[in-house]
Protein backbone atom coordinates (compact mmCIF):
# COMPACT_ATOMS: atom_id res chain seq x y z
CA UNK A 1 0.00 0.00 0.00
CA UNK A 2 1.28 3.43 -0.86
CA UNK A 3 1.49 6.27 1.63
CA UNK A 4 -1.36 8.02 -0.21
CA UNK A 5 -3.61 4.98 0.24
CA UNK A 6 -2.74 4.73 3.91
CA UNK A 7 -3.58 8.40 4.48
CA UNK A 8 -6.87 7.97 2.62
CA UNK A 9 -7.70 4.90 4.73
CA UNK A 10 -6.91 6.73 7.98
CA UNK A 11 -9.04 9.70 6.93
CA UNK A 12 -11.95 7.36 6.18
CA UNK A 13 -11.63 5.71 9.58
CA UNK A 14 -11.54 9.09 11.30
CA UNK A 15 -14.59 10.26 9.36
CA UNK A 16 -16.51 7.15 10.41
CA UNK A 17 -15.48 7.62 14.05
CA UNK A 18 -16.51 11.28 14.07
CA UNK A 19 -19.84 10.42 12.43
CA UNK A 20 -20.52 7.82 15.11
CA UNK A 21 -19.78 10.31 17.89
CA UNK A 22 -21.88 13.03 16.23
CA UNK A 23 -24.80 10.62 15.87
CA UNK A 24 -25.30 10.81 19.63
CA UNK A 25 -26.31 8.08 22.04
CA UNK A 26 -25.88 4.45 21.12
CA UNK A 27 -28.79 2.80 19.44
CA UNK A 28 -31.35 2.00 22.11
CA UNK A 29 -29.91 4.42 24.66
CA UNK A 30 -31.72 7.57 25.67
CA UNK A 31 -29.80 10.78 26.24
CA UNK A 32 -30.42 10.35 29.97
CA UNK A 33 -29.00 6.81 29.97
CA UNK A 34 -25.93 7.95 28.04
CA UNK A 35 -25.42 10.79 30.52
CA UNK A 36 -25.94 8.43 33.47
CA UNK A 37 -23.39 6.01 32.03
CA UNK A 38 -20.87 8.82 31.61
CA UNK A 39 -21.32 10.53 34.98
CA UNK A 40 -22.98 8.19 37.48
CA UNK A 41 -22.47 4.52 36.71
CA UNK A 42 -19.04 4.36 38.33
CA UNK A 43 -20.57 4.74 41.80
CA UNK A 44 -24.24 3.92 41.30
CA UNK A 45 -23.80 0.97 38.91
CA UNK A 46 -25.62 0.44 35.61
CA UNK A 47 -28.80 -0.61 37.42
CA UNK A 48 -28.69 2.15 40.06
CA UNK A 49 -28.29 -0.30 42.93
CA UNK A 50 -24.79 0.83 43.90
CA UNK A 51 -23.51 -2.74 43.82
CA UNK A 52 -20.19 -1.85 42.21
CA UNK A 53 -16.83 -1.56 44.01
CA UNK A 54 -16.96 2.24 44.36
CA UNK A 55 -20.63 2.19 45.34
CA UNK A 56 -19.98 -0.38 48.04
CA UNK A 57 -16.97 1.58 49.30
CA UNK A 58 -19.03 4.77 49.55
CA UNK A 59 -22.14 2.98 50.86
CA UNK A 60 -24.25 4.32 47.98
CA UNK A 61 -27.95 3.54 48.46
CA UNK A 62 -29.95 1.77 45.78
CA UNK A 63 -32.24 4.03 43.78
CA UNK A 64 -34.99 1.52 44.58
CA UNK A 65 -34.55 2.13 48.31
CA UNK A 66 -37.58 3.77 49.95
CA UNK A 67 -35.37 6.57 51.33
CA UNK A 68 -34.41 7.52 47.77
CA UNK A 69 -37.79 7.03 46.10
CA UNK A 70 -39.68 9.02 48.75
CA UNK A 71 -37.59 12.11 47.92
CA UNK A 72 -39.23 14.69 45.69
CA UNK A 73 -37.86 15.53 42.27
CA UNK A 74 -36.74 18.84 43.75
CA UNK A 75 -34.74 17.03 46.45
CA UNK A 76 -33.10 14.72 43.91
CA UNK A 77 -32.38 17.70 41.65
CA UNK A 78 -30.77 19.48 44.59
CA UNK A 79 -28.59 16.43 45.34
CA UNK A 80 -27.34 16.26 41.76
CA UNK A 81 -26.90 20.03 41.50
CA UNK A 82 -25.17 20.66 44.85
CA UNK A 83 -23.80 17.20 45.56
CA UNK A 84 -24.54 15.10 48.60
CA UNK A 85 -22.21 13.36 51.02
CA UNK A 86 -19.32 12.22 48.79
CA UNK A 87 -21.21 12.76 45.55
CA UNK A 88 -19.81 15.73 43.62
CA UNK A 89 -21.89 18.74 42.62
CA UNK A 90 -22.82 18.97 38.96
CA UNK A 91 -23.89 22.61 38.99
CA UNK A 92 -22.08 24.27 36.10
CA UNK A 93 -21.00 20.88 34.73
CA UNK A 94 -24.46 19.82 33.55
CA UNK A 95 -27.34 21.91 32.29
CA UNK A 96 -30.63 22.09 34.19
CA UNK A 97 -32.16 20.00 31.41
CA UNK A 98 -29.50 17.31 31.80
CA UNK A 99 -30.02 17.23 35.56
CA UNK A 100 -33.79 16.88 35.04
CA UNK A 101 -33.11 14.00 32.62
CA UNK A 102 -30.94 12.29 35.23
CA UNK A 103 -33.62 12.68 37.91
CA UNK A 104 -36.20 11.11 35.59
CA UNK A 105 -33.77 8.30 34.80
CA UNK A 106 -33.13 7.71 38.53
CA UNK A 107 -36.90 7.34 38.94
CA UNK A 108 -36.96 4.76 36.13
CA UNK A 109 -34.11 2.77 37.66
CA UNK A 110 -35.79 2.90 41.06
CA UNK A 111 -38.85 1.14 39.64
CA UNK A 112 -36.86 -1.79 38.25
CA UNK A 113 -36.57 -4.90 40.42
Amino acid sequence: MSETHIRWFVRCLLAIAFAAVAAGPSRGQSAAETLFNAKCVMCHGPDGKGEVPMGKKLNVPSFAAPDVQKQSDAQLTDAVTKGKNKMPAYDGKLTKEQIAQLVAYVRELGKKP
